[in-house]
Formats: C-alpha cells, sequence, structure tokens
C-alpha cells in the first residue's frame, strides 16, 4: 500500500511557464514567435552596433554590449509575450457565458469586491448578472442580450438602492454593440470610476447587500469558461 505524503505540490519552473505561455498565445497569434525571435535579434543587433561605434575598438566591448542587447531583447520579448497572451485570453473567452464573472473576479484588484458567480441568472438563456463593490459605488454588469436582461438588471438595482440610498449604481453591458463594454474593456472601464464613497462606507454597503442578497448557487450556471484554459499564466 503506498503512503501518502504532505509534500506540497512542485511549483511549475520558469520555463515550463514561458513554454505554456508561447503555447497558449501562438494559439491566436500564430505570428507571435516570429516576432519574439525578431526581437531578440534586433536587441543583438543593436548591442553589436554599440560596440562597434563606441571607440577604441575592442573585441571583448563588442562581444559584451552584444550580450547586454541580447539581454535587453530578451526582456521586451518577454514583455511583448505578456501584452499578447492577455490579448488573447481575451479574445478567447469574447461572447462565452461566465466571461464577465471571470474577468470581475480576477482582473479588478482589491479596490473592488465582486465575484465569478452571477448574482442573477436566466438558466433557459444563459444572460447573468454580475456585481462589483468598491470606492465608486456598485457597478451591475449584464451579459447577455439587452431585452432578455432587463428584469434581471432591475431588480438587482432596485435591491442594491433599498440597503444602500445614496451610492452611485452603474450599470454595464458586455458586448460589441453601441453603447456596450467589449469584454477587453470591462476591467478598466470599472477602474476609470470616480471614488464617490470612502472605505467605511464601502464595507458597509458590502455587508448590507450581502445580507439581502439571494444565492443563486442552486441555479444552473453558466458554463463555458474555464479559468484554468483561458487565463494564460504569467512567468515568476
Amino acid at each position: 500500500m503506498a503512503s501518502r505524503t504532505n509534500a506540497p505540490e512542485k511549483r511549475r519552473g520558469f520555463f515550463s511557464q514561458i513554454r505554456s505561455l508561447l503555447v497558449f498565445t501562438k494559439d491566436v497569434y500564430s505570428w507571435m514567435p516570429w516576432l519574439l525571435i525578431g526581437i531578440l535579434v534586433v536587441g543583438a543587433g543593436i548591442g553589436v552596433l554599440i560596440g562597434f561605434l563606441i571607440p577604441p575598438f575592442q573585441i571583448w566591448s563588442v562581444v559584451l554590449w552584444g550580450f547586454m542587447g541580447l539581454m535587453f531583447g530578451f526582456m521586451m520579448s518577454m514583455m511583448t509575450l505578456t501584452r499578447l497572451s492577455t490579448s488573447a485570453m481575451y479574445k478567447k473567452i469574447d461572447g462565452m457565458p461566465g466571461a464577465a464573472g471571470h474577468i470581475m473576479s480576477s482582473a479588478l484588484g482589491r479596490a473592488w469586491v465582486s465575484s465569478d458567480m452571477p448574482v442573477g441568472v436566466n438558466p433557459k438563456t444563459q444572460d447573468a448578472v454580475y456585481r462589483a463593490i468598491g470606492r465608486g459605488g456598485v457597478v451591475i454588469v449584464g451579459e447577455g442580450a439587452r431585452g432578455r436582461l432587463t428584469r434581471l438588471i432591475n431588480d438587482e438595482r432596485v435591491k442594491v438602492q433599498r440597503v444602500a440610498a445614496g451610492v452611485p449604481v452603474h450599470v454595464l453591458y458586455v458586448g460589441h454593440g453601441e453603447d456596450d463594454v467589449p469584454i477587453a474593456k470591462l476591467s478598466s472601464t470599472i477602474k476609470r470610476l470616480p471614488n464617490k464613497i470612502d472605505r467605511a462606507t464601502m464595507a458597509a454597503v458590502l455587508k448590507r447587500v450581502d445580507s439581502v442578497s439571494q444565492s443563486v448557487t442552486s441555479l444552473p450556471i453558466p458554463k463555458g469558461i474555464d479559468p484554468m484554459k483561458a487565463r494564460a499564466q504569467r512567468p515568476r
């Protein structure tokens, strides 16, 4: 009988994370590897050129500057890979049920409190409503067709206004229609909201809203987003 071990799970290495990022991003941007190679070559080339131009000419100086240029190119390629992997993630989850909840629970930072679970959902159409609370007030985000979301949005707005009178309530719709917010800009749109309440009021609003929130855990939650597969891991 095999003995159990309490040893912690071994973390993935740096190069293993880089490989995962490359595979993940290449699925959307097939030209990405050539761009990264080009950045490395240009960086090394600029370093070598600087080594030739700085007098007096010495071979060790050219090699040193070439190596420094290569390291600069590597840093720039990693920054480019990170940005492209984030863009690829948004492209992959755009239009999928649950995408808004995934972004709100992972990309808003500590200034906002949200969850990947909807506060209102239509199990037949998979239209869902999500909520975030922060210094900017309360943000209600609708995911789905506007016409079908009207009742869910209004119910959540009335519930919030009943227990948090005077607190700003913002309504956003995720999509590509007029006045809609693309999923790639959802987190930045929420973060740009000006601060309207202090931290003490925010904490009080959180408690009041949670106290009247009805659990939707028994309802079918829209499927389609697997955060472990949709989110690109950044190298550490």
